[in-house]
């Protein structure tokens, strides 16, 4: 049930699965405590299975349930689907018993469609339940040498467009997408960083058993969990010390921070703050020098975030809500800017999977719009011989070399600034594959974090 009325938030309410699930599962404990039980919290591993399992594979879920119905699924209500889709995933993403899945499917669906319609559950599941996923894959997935790009959509459950665009900024062969694609598809590990002043890696993993963590791959900041930790559980976290936050967002800001600069170092910008992962990294660095970090979030709410991110940290910041395209600071006011912008989070499809069903190709060209703007800016509030810093969760051309290099152009501006690239490869030692810069991009399957791109520049005039 619970996992049911995930999925229906997710269709209903635009709500992101991983918001909306905590909510629920927090909400079924206290009620089983208010009646005098406890909350099983297996019961709780089985809805997360669920609901992201599901969400993961809804593309391939959704060709074979339209093998085994008799209309266009648009004719399905929404509410059958989602139930259809819950079953398909039990009995061809999992390993519960096909009678129990569909059993227990069924019985949901007679509990919150009626008993009509959980006889249609029922016959379709018995249908899907004939075959396991690789003969149904075979039978509904294009053949490879006839559409690559619809094979890979339904195999690997992506929206065509998101496959064609991956394929366009990974480049190479068949190998190389699938893997991607593959990875987009895996649960995402939870990592977490050691904020600089307020703790270390090695304190971090201190309070914890020796098996449950591991180091970081890349930054030096970086602590994993083994699969289930709980970020709660760390002391560090809970005073704020510590946060939850990908390893290539940890790279983003640690490069940023590291870039040469001659001269004044003395205040740094985070423009598009929110939630304030990278702020709060950026503002432990700044304060291990004596800078002061400005943090602007144009949301209010988001801007909240930001600050009870940022509480305790031992040196100056300020936030501020601000739009970062109409600027509340004068030009030239920073020596170090980051732009950590706004963009469709092609990236981190594994964290978000109803994103890659929610976003549309068009998507794209409106976003690419906000981006320029927002580098354009950043590079008039970073003083002659500062670094600006343009990432985005989004591997897709349009988002990410091709807003910089349209902004180097002046296209979009009157009054075009003068900056260079800075070769941003060195500022990330150690991790390979990052492209032949002097950008860098991040992936799922290379390096284990989101699919961060980084462009960094120096303001020459």
């Amino acid at each position: 049930m619970l996992a049911f009325e995930a999925l229906r938030a997710v269709d209903e309410r635009d709500a992101y699965a991983n918001l909306v699930l905590p909510s629920l599962l927090r909400n079924a404990e206290a009620e089983a405590v208010k009646k005098g039980g406890e909350f099983d919290r297996r019961d709780a591993a089985l809805a997360t299975e669920l609901v992201y399992g599901t969400l993961r594979r809804q593309g391939t879920y959704d060709a074979v349930i339209a093998a085994c119905v008799d209309r266009p699924l648009r004719e399905v209500d929404p509410p059958v689907l989602d139930v259809l889709a819950l079953g398909a995933h039990q009995l061809l993403g999992t390993r519960i018993p096909p009678h129990a899945a569909v059993s227990a499917t069924v019985e949901l669906a007679r509990c919150v469609l009626g008993d009509g319609r959980a006889r249609f559950v029922n016959a379709v599941l018995r249908k899907i339940a004939a075959q396991d996923l690789d003969a149904w894959v075979a039978q509904v997935a294009p053949p490879y040498d006839d559409d690559a790009e619809a094979h890979l959509a339904v195999v690997h459950s992506h929206p065509r467009w998101i496959v064609s665009a991956l394929w366009d900024a990974l480049g190479g062969g068949r190998a190389g997408i699938e893997d991607l694609l593959e990875a987009d598809n895996e649960r995402p590990e939870v990592t977490l960083v050691a904020r600089p002043g307020r703790s270390t890696p090695e304190e971090v993993a201190a309070s914890l058993p020796e098996e449950a963590t591991e180091p970081g791959r890349w930054s030096p900041y970086a602590v994993r969990l083994a699969e289930g930790g709980d970020p709660g559980a760390v002391d560090a976290v809970r005073e704020g010390r510590a946060g939850v936050q990908d390893e290539g967002s940890q790279l983003v800001a640690a490069a940023l921070a590291a870039a040469p600069l001659d001269g004044r170092d003395e205040r740094w910008l985070d423009g598009c703050a929110g939630p304030g992962g990278k702020a709060a990294l950026l503002a432990a660095l700044a304060a291990q020098r004596g800078a002061l970090l400005v943090a602007s979030e144009k949301q209010p709410h988001r801007a909240r975030l930001v600050e009870r991110t940022l509480a305790g940290n031992p040196g100056p910041y300020q936030v501020i809500v601000a739009d970062g395209t109409r600027p509340a600071w004068a030009e030239g006011s920073f020596d170090r800017v980051l732009v950590d912008v706004p963009c469709t989070g092609l990236g981190a499809l594994r964290r978000r999977p109803e994103a890659r069903w929610r976003r549309k190709a068009e998507d794209v060209a409106g976003f690419a719009t906000l981006q320029r703007g927002l580098l354009t800016e950043a590079l008039r509030a970073v003083r002659v011989g500062g670094v600006v810093g343009y990432a985005t969760c989004s591997p897709h051309p349009a988002e990410t070399r091709a807003v910089v290099e349209d902004v180097l152009r002046g296209r979009g501006t009157d009054e075009p600034l003068t900056a260079e690239w800075i070769d941003a490869r060195p500022l990330m030692p150690g991790v390979p594959a990052v492209g032949d810069g002097p950008d860098v991009q991040l992936w799922p399957h290379l390096h284990g974090t989101d699919a961060m791109y980084l462009a960094l520049l120096r303001r020459t005039a």
